[in-house]
């Protein structure tokens, strides 16, 4: 199922009339700062456990 341009003008429009257009950056910096925390928790957390699995391999080979 594709989302065509027209799809996204009235999506974009229902967003304005819902939100009003003062309210749209804000929600924005909101939704980019999100998505910067999702990806920063998860690179923290596969770091964590590549650390955990070396370290675990390190203690086999010993």
């Amino acid at each position: 199922m594709k989302i065509g341009v027209t799809e996204l003008i009235v999506i974009l429009l229902i967003v304005i009339v819902i939100f009003g257009p003062t309210q749209i950056p804000k929600l924005t910096k909101m939704l980019g700062s999100s998505i910067k925390n999702l990806r920063d928790g998860l690179n923290s957390a596969g770091e964590e456990e590549k650390k955990a699995e070396e370290s675990n391999s390190t203690d086999e080979q010993a």
